[in-house]
């Protein structure tokens, strides 16, 4: 994911500077100091665009939302069965809607007006909190009701999130994108750390209806900013708006067979899987709150949003990215020290020192996914871009969620111990083995990139 460090204004964006236009030398004499590297995003786009401001703010609001939703369903399975395979479970339910319409999300966001698309899908999403609360306050308790909504939950955020995405650009100018993706990336962050730990907080001191309850309100702001968008109908290859809004969907065959053939790129998800499926840990967290250190929803809630803590500081603290060439050595140690953080993890039985390395193993997934994103977007066609990131969204958000059900059937069968220390070994190791066998990733070099 984007973070939140940018550069300052270059040459061309300050007054009295003409743009020197592509093919120019780009240092034809003594000019301006060097700008100065941001530590914070820039804000520029929420201010010179009142659609995205909306936009930005709504999805900043209802993620925080569904990430309470989110642990709160895991705590109310967990308070069911006493089983963390049940609550690995609930993983396994979202993975298949997220397969198949994480592939197919991004054709029909090319297809039909992506205004309506994202409108009808947070609609849905809301709808579905609201049904989760009204459950919650009715007393029905049923966890095949709560898989059910997961699955459903899963299958409109599919659906929402690349008809949202290809909104942006359609909203700001094009240099000011890197700025909104970073943006973009700061709500994600900010929503799994602040998410889980007000999902913990209110779960344990007001129930699970209260924050089912609250996630609905949330998702008005998402709604809102939805429904003051203008029509966006996607565009014919001439720039123009799609007759009646419908257009001849790009194959998602095709974007596989090209991936097929394109190594560098196919290892940019292969190590992902590694560090999501291996070593993800987030579906033992009930379990171990109370099992290692005697605590409650509020200790799941702060387990939960150690990792997000370190990707939010891992992004703030991002400078030194852009002076890296190496991409995939980077994504290799990084997703090797992942795995290593999970494992030590496993091994304490202190909290803040198990949450100290929670947050090392964030920072360690934001260098990862950095570098493979631009991996992905340097090293790939424009052609091919919309079908590898629908490729990208199976990956990210379908990964987390088979490493919850790994996890918790290990958790369940041996130990959590095990599944924790396991899983980051295996990770390590895995990574070193796909490294032996396509060398080549080691080589990899931004200034020249190879698919």
């Amino acid at each position: 994911m984007t973070r939140a460090s940018t550069e300052d204004a270059t040459d061309d964006e300050k007054p009295g500077i003409p743009d020197r236009g592509p093919g120019a030398d780009p240092d034809p004499g003594p000019g301006p100091v060097a700008p100065k590297r941001r530590i914070l995003a820039d804000l520029t786009p929420l201010r010179t665009s009142a659609d995205y401001r909306r936009l930005w703010f709504g999805n900043t609001v209802s993620w925080v939302g569904q990430a309470m939703t989110a642990l709160a369903v895991s705590l109310q399975v967990y308070d069911i069965t006493g089983s963390s395979f049940s609550v690995g479970l609930v993983g396994l339910c979202s993975l298949v809607p997220l397969v198949v319409f994480g592939l197919y999300g991004g054709a029909i966001a090319d297809t039909v007006d992506r205004r309506k698309l994202g409108l009808y899908s947070a609609a849905g999403l809301c709808a579905l909190s609201v049904v989760l609360a009204a459950a919650a306050f009715a007393d029905f308790h049923r966890v095949w009701f709560l898989y059910g909504v997961v699955a459903l939950q899963a299958t409109c955020g599919a659906l929402n999130s690349p008809a949202r995405t290809a909104m942006i650009p359609r909203l700001l100018p094009p240099e000011q994108l890197p700025a909104a993706n970073a943006l973009n990336s700061l709500t994600t962050t900010s929503g799994t750390t602040v998410g889980p730990m007000l999902g913990g907080l209110i779960v344990g001191l007001w129930g699970y209806q209260a924050a089912y309850a609250i996630d609905a309100v949330t998702f008005t702001a998402a709604l809102y900013a939805m429904w003051r968008l203008p029509s966006m109908l996607p565009e014919d290859d001439g720039g123009a708006a799609a007759d009646g809004g419908k257009r001849r969907r790009a194959s998602v065959a095709d974007g596989l067979r090209f991936l097929a053939t394109r190594p560098n790129l196919r290892m940019t998800f292969f190590t992902d899987l590694c560090a999501m499926v291996l070593a993800h840990p987030r579906a033992l967290f009930p379990a171990i709150a109370v099992v290692w250190y005697g605590g409650d929803a509020k200790t799941a809630g702060l387990l939960a949003a150690a990792p997000a803590v370190g990707a939010l500081l891992g992004g703030v603290f991002s400078g030194w990215f852009g002076r890296v060439h190496h991409h995939g050595v980077a994504i290799v140690l990084s997703v090797a020290g992942w795995g290593t953080a999970v494992a030590v993890f496993g091994l304490t039985r202190d909290l803040w020192l198990g949450v100290v390395f929670l947050a090392l193993a964030g920072a360690a997934d934001t260098i990862s996914m950095v570098f493979r994103n631009t991996m992905l977007q340097a090293a790939t066609p424009d052609a091919m871009r919309g079908r590898l990131q629908g490729v990208f969204i199976v990956v990210v958000a379908g990964g987390p969620r088979l490493g919850d059900f790994l996890a918790g059937t290990v958790g369940d069968l041996a130990s959590p111990r095990v599944a924790i220390v396991g899983g980051g070994a295996a990770c390590v190791l895995a990574v070193g083995l796909l490294v032996l066998r396509w060398r080549s990733f080691l080589r990899y070099d931004a200034r020249d990139p190879q698919a």
